[in-house]
Formats: C-alpha cells, structure tokens, sequence
C-alpha cells in the first residue's frame, strides 16, 4: 500500500510518499481501508520531533473508511462497518490498524469526510467545553484561533451552552468565519492588543476561561485576559511551545487555574468516547454544529497540506485522500 511516512524529523522535505507491507491486524485490533485522513497540529509536532515517535513513522492521527480485516477477540465492529477514529497513529495511508475500541461507528447520514473531521477536532471542542472547563450559561470565554477547525466547533459548541463567545482571529477574513460559527465577539489580534480589548469587553472583569491552542505567542496576554481564579486551558503550541514558568506567576495574576489536556484523557474509554461522539453526531445531523471540511489534498501531497496548516491559512479542516 501507498503511505507516507518519515524516516528523520525535520521539515515538510521529511514526507515520504512510499510503498510499505498492509498491516495486519493483531488481538483487538481492526483494519481500516481510508477514505479520509485528518491533518493536525500533532502530525507537525511528530514531524519536527517535538513529539516522540519511533522511526520510521506513518503519521497521522485521525482517519474514517470501511472497516475490512479484524483480529482475535474484537467485538466492538464488524467487517464492513463504516467508522471513523482518533488518537492511533497511521492515517496517512491507504490502510490503518486501530486497536478496535476506539472505532466510532458512522450514522448513514454521515459521509466519510464529515465523520472524520470531527473526530479528534469536534471531539476536543466537546471535552474542552463540557467537561475542563464546563461553561455554563454566564460564562464569557476567550477562543484563540476561533476560525480554525477546532475553533469554529469550540465557538458553536461555547454558545449552545450558553457562555458568551471572544474570539480571536488574524484576519477579517476569518473574523467573518469566527462570526459565522457564533461568536458574540472579535478582536484582529495582529492589530490590536487582544488583552487589552478583553478588558474593554467586559468591562475590566477578563473571562472566564481561556481555550489556547496557539501557545507561546499568546500565553501571556491570555493569563492578563483571565478574571481572578479564573482557567487558563492550553491545549496546544501551533506557535510553539511555552517556556518553564514559575508557578508563582499565577498567584500574582490572581490565583488562576492552568492546565494542559488531550483528548486522551478525556476520551480515555469507549463509553466517554461513543459518549462524546454521539452528541456530536446528533447535533451535526440536526444541523446545530456546521463542520465545515476546509481543503482536501492528494495522499502524496501531504507536504502541501502540512505547509497550509503551518501557514495557519486554514479555515476548517484539512483532510488527505488516498
């Protein structure tokens, strides 16, 4: 089968587009043909070795397809079951084995694509605003990145319970996609000082909670847009990744909460994840929560799409098609 893989971390000159074994699949695992594999922030930080990973290495988190070959003991699918997955490595490519647990089912009104884009993003936009921090109507949340893919799910997801959206985007372009998805309001941040609007916004208050996936380039203003005893929640480094702090910083800021989740630990079993997606699924079929499937590459042209995320263009989500 075709995939891509690296054989040494680096650049996007480290993609290799290659002929490699079909993996068979072993106790508890299923194999996956794919349809559609999701493009993350985490398959760059694998890339450029700021993950561990073994090499040589196929990348790729998230996929969805039929699935055609099961090993010993699965019972969670059945061969020819369309599915879709996060958090196992090997997407990029025409075959994947994924331990079967964490295979969601697709409902027929959901086409490969859609089903795979919402996987590790739209399931992180729930977890990020249900369960780390829970926003509750009242709320006022600050969303880095709000016209990404994680972004735009996060923003409509924060308005369906309830909290007040500050979104935070590069250009008015994508302050119109922030707007779209929900939220009540946008600060440029390459023209104004985000930190300082925040304050305007509410009055001197700050938020609630902030949700950053961007890191170093905005983490300090974020901690000044926090309320006292207010969460700061990292949850990824797009910008790359945040220096040693000393943990003092957050009580001279007023007591504020950080963390730094993954989807690991908030999807860690099939019940809280066949939880999570199908409220997800729900919303997506009545037309509550927009997915919105950005740009899809050629399998080989994964370079492309890795430089399109970094360039931090994209305006949904990116998928690769073999």
């Amino acid at each position: 089968m075709k995939a891509v893989r690296i054989h040494e971390h680096g650049d996007v000159s480290t993609l290799r587009y290659e002929e490699i074994p079909i993996p068979q699949p072993e106790k508890g695992q299923a194999r996956v043909k794919i349809a559609a594999a999701g493009v993350n922030f985490i398959d760059i930080y694998k890339r450029k070795g700021l993950y561990p990973v073994s090499l040589p290495a196929t990348l790729g988190m998230e996929g969805g397809g039929i699935v055609d070959a099961l090993g010993p003991g699965v019972k969670e699918v059945r061969v020819g079951d369309r599915a879709a997955y996060a958090m196992e490595t090997g997407s990029y490519a025409e075959y994947a084995v994924v331990d079967a647990w964490k295979l969601v089912p697709l409902p027929n009104e959901v086409d490969f694509q859609q089903g795979t884009a919402v996987m590790l993003q739209g399931l992180t936009a729930h977890y990020l605003s249900h369960s780390t921090f829970p926003l509750k109507k009242g709320d006022t949340a600050l969303i880095h990145a709000a016209a990404g893919g994680v972004g735009q799910l996060l923003v409509q997801l924060a308005v369906m319970r309830g909290a007040r959206v500050i979104a935070t985007t590069s250009t008015p372009e994508k302050a119109k996609l922030a707007k779209g998805a929900g939220a009540h309001d946008v600060i440029l941040y390459t023209q104004q000082d985000f930190a300082e609007e925040v304050k305007n916004l509410t009055k001197g208050r700050g938020v609630d909670v902030v949700y950053d996936s961007v890191g170093q380039e905005t983490f300090w203003k974020s901690l000044d847009s926090l309320r006292p005893r207010g969460m700061m929640v990292l949850y990824g480094q797009s910008s790359g990744p945040v220096p040693p702090i000393d943990l003092q910083v957050f009580n001279l800021k007023g007591g504020l909460f950080v963390t730094r989740p993954s989807l690991q630990h908030y999807a860690g079993t099939r019940e809280e994840l066949l939880g999570r997606a199908r409220d997800l699924f729900q919303w997506m079929r009545s037309k509550e929560l927009r997915v919105v499937v950005d740009k899809t590459f050629p399998l080989q042209n994964a370079a492309d799409a890795h430089r399109y995320l970094e360039a931090r263009l994209t305006q949904g989500k990116v998928l690769l098609i073999p």
